[in-house]
């Protein structure tokens, strides 16, 4: 799995790098296959402030589907790397379904015309 994990605004940490690695391998490991890239842009939206304030953003890239872009903002930067990663593969997931499906539909309707010529 190809993932570009960037900060803007505070260093990244090989810690910090290791645990959305994981995150993300546990959320979209089962789709590998479909996945080109995945990136994760982590920002302190309002600096020293405080506040609901940390954001997690992850872009993953599918071949040949479009692009699936998540975006949770929260108190606390696990919170909000946790929740995007859990939205992003169930996101993904249910893109990859309708593809299938989809797929499988054509599939069948080309099988029923060829066999009623």
């Amino acid at each position: 799995m190809n993932i570009d994990i960037q900060t803007q605004t505070f260093s990244l940490s090989d810690e910090l790098r290791q645990y959305v690695s994981h995150r993300l391998a546990f959320a979209l490991s089962s789709h590998d296959e479909y996945i080109n890239l995945i990136e994760v842009r982590l920002n302190d939206l309002n600096g020293p402030k405080g506040g609901k304030d940390m954001c997690c953003q992850i872009r993953v890239v599918l071949f040949n589907m479009s692009d699936v872009i998540i975006r949770d903002v929260e108190s606390e930067l696990r919170t909000a790397i946790d929740r995007a990663c859990d939205r992003a593969g169930r996101t993904v997931s249910r893109q990859i379904e309708r593809r299938l499906t989809k797929a499988r539909q054509f599939d069948t309707e080309v099988k029923n015309s060829s066999v009623s010529h």
